[in-house]
């Protein structure tokens, strides 16, 4: 987890371990790095006992959170879709660049169909515009891929260099373990011939500058390390090298320690997440490899046939070695036992370029066996056969892809939906009530009155909670400043953030004074790395003027400690309600994809995600508030 005062960097994970991690509440009206206000979370990650998340990554983050503050007249919602605007279109660019080194280097039909895998996949729709150090990882590795594709030879070393940093910008600002994607091609770098031709006496030679070359490239990208370690530094209080720490953390931690506190998983998890989130691609990138191996026997011009030398490397050679990122970062995940699907967001994009080389090698084999069968070239160059099936395996993976994303909107988008509601229809009508609301002169047009400003809602001292539906609370940037948000306690007993420190901080460090938030540098108690509880971090639900809650009326799931909040019509009122897909008691194949179909949508069961209003508390804070505004 991954969150900064007032923002949050990424979602909450919800361990299905029964050991949990605890930190401590606070209100933060400090300067943050993306606002001026919040009431940010703090994770144990984010302590400076443990460091475990890079503020150099949150700060790449600023200026376009700035622009979106600038624009939308301070308004946080909007800042949070100006950081994922310009995520998206990082992520396009650099899969143009990956999309175009792939038709220049590797063939042009695997550019185009990578070009159509890459715009309409699901999965990365997901991955795209996600505010995540896995994301970063992605576009870091894709960008230095469309380097990596490109024949090593002795000539030019820039090849060698943007993506040797690329790769390391990756792991060192991003996450660390990325890094294993740029194992294939360093092992290219330092023993395979690739676009040399090389005799054997010249050998030695030839090793010799191609190790002194990634080296020098190596040490170039160790350069990286001194604005990152800088940064984290400054904002911790003190000499930290976060990449190093969740290493530590996540392989030398110990039994009590580790990934695995937060949920463990069966091996088939991310053949199951792959199919969910590429469909048809997902097998087509696992069997590119052997399909390559088949390409070899029955289709050896395929790749540009030339005969076996010591002195050059098989073409085929040089496109297994494009091949393996995927394989490798796929069989290292999938032995480890706790499993994320934004874990695998780094090797999306060669998934996507796997997938689109075993469609071309396929397609070779349709033309090779045709030919046999007709004994005529020439009718292999007519039949418009082979495009029908690239195009209709195309044509399947973008309607299933189009689905699929479709379904995640209209099933699961109620979260931020609820918050939307929260923010543009009943903190108005709240302002409305107690005559804090500007009103305009009759026939002033809506377009002509300035932005609403929610500022005055601080008034009321409201605080909006959050029980069993904690770890789908999407961030402080869609909660207007002034809005206190809070946990109540829920059956889930593991660690849950707190807020960061908000009294004033005594003897900090020389670093407070080139860092802008000092909160980011004290120690809190109550954190630690365990995955324990802390009490510490609920409220009582009294306290709570507003409830966020899940309710299935049609299959209802209750206890002492998560009750129906939202059938309790004498304590709560339903202040705005969206549909939030039943996946338990939904269809398989409905609730995985979409379709325009009330056939369709009656195999589904919906709940009903509320934001609730404890009737008592709102109404006698609407009176207060009414009273102090008349007295002023």
């Amino acid at each position: 987890m991954s969150l900064r005062p007032g923002t949050e960097t990424i979602r909450f994970r919800r361990p299905t371990t029964d050991k949990p991690e605890p930190p401590k509440p606070a209100k933060i009206p400090h300067n943050a790095l993306l606002h001026e206000q919040g009431y940010g979370f703090q994770t144990w990650e984010l302590s400076p006992v443990h460091a475990l998340r890079s503020w150099a990554y949150i700060l790449l983050h600023a200026l376009p959170a700035r622009v979106g503050l600038l624009i939308g007249g301070n308004d946080k919602r909007v800042a949070f879709f100006a950081v994922r605007v310009a995520l998206a279109m990082i992520s396009g660019l650099v899969e143009a660049a990956f999309y175009r080194s792939v038709v220049e280097h590797v063939n042009q039909r695997v550019g185009r169909y990578l070009f159509f895998m890459l715009v309409f996949s699901a999965g990365m729709w997901n991955s795209s515009a996600a505010f995540l150090p896995s994301s970063f990882a992605m576009y870091a590795v894709t960008l230095a891929s469309s380097f990596a594709m490109r024949p090593s030879n002795r000539v030019g070393s820039r090849r060698t260099l943007a993506a040797t940093l690329l790769f390391a910008t990756g792991a060192i600002v991003g996450w660390p373990f990325a890094i294993v994607l740029s194992l294939p091609f360093v092992f290219e770098e330092l023993f395979i011939f690739s676009g040399d031709t090389v005799i054997p006496s010249e050998k030695k030679s030839w090793m010799t500058a191609r190790w002194k070359r990634m080296t020098l490239a190596v040490f170039a990208a160790a350069l990286i390390f001194v604005p990152v370690i800088g940064i984290d530094s400054l904002a911790y209080g003190k000499l930290e090298i976060v990449p190093w720490n969740i290493v530590q953390y996540n392989i030398f931690g110990g039994e009590e320690r580790g990934p695995n506190l937060y949920g463990t998983s069966p091996w088939t998890f991310y053949a199951n997440n792959l199919v969910l989130n590429f469909n048809i691609l997902a097998p087509l990138a696992l069997l590119s490899l052997p399909a390559l191996a088949i390409t070899r026997i029955v289709d050896k011009r395929r790749l540009g046939y030339a005969p076996a030398s010591e002195s050059h490397t098989s073409p085929f050679t040089v496109l297994a070695l494009r091949l393996a990122p995927f394989y490798l970062w796929l069989l290292i995940l999938t032995v480890q036992p706790h499993k994320e699907e934004r874990f695998m967001f780094p090797a999306y994009p060669l998934l996507c370029f796997n997938a689109a080389v075993c469609l071309y090698l396929m397609r070779g084999w349709l033309e090779v066996s045709f030919i046999k069968l007709t004994k005529s070239p020439w009718k292999a160059s007519q039949t418009s056969m082979f495009r029908q099936f690239t195009f209709s395996l195309l044509v399947g993976t973008i309607v299933l892809s189009l689905s699929r994303t479709v379904a995640n909107y209209k099933y699961y988008h109620a979260p931020m939906a609820a918050l939307f509601n929260f923010q543009m229809t009943e903190l108005p009508r709240l302002l409305n009530a107690t005559g804090l609301l500007p009103t305009y002169p009759e026939g002033v047009k809506e377009d002509d009155q300035p932005r609403l400003d929610l500022s005055p809602i601080s008034e009321f001292n409201l605080t909006l909670c959050y029980g069993k539906e904690w770890h789908r609370f999407p961030g402080h940037f869609l909660v207007p400043n002034g809005i206190r948000v809070d946990f109540i306690k829920s059956e889930f007993n593991g660690l849950l953030p707190g807020h960061f420190a908000t009294h004033p901080l005594q003897g900090q460090s020389l670093a407070s004074r080139w860092w802008p938030r000092p909160q980011t540098q004290h120690v809190p108690s109550g954190l630690n790395d365990l995955n324990k509880e802390e009490p510490s971090h609920y409220v009582p639900i009294e306290q709570c003027d507003y409830l966020v809650d899940l309710d299935f009326p049609l299959n209802p799931v209750y206890s002492d400690l998560e009750p129906r909040y939202a059938v309790d019509s004498e304590n709560w009122e339903r202040v705005h309600c969206e549909k939030f897909l039943d996946a338990r008691h939904s269809m398989l194949v409905t609730r995985v994809l979409w379709f325009p179909s009330s056939t369709w949508r009656e195999n589904n069961r919906f709940g009903d995600y509320c934001i609730l209003k404890n009737i008592e508390n709102v109404k006698r804070k609407e009176a207060l508030v009414s009273r102090s505004s008349q007295n002023m």
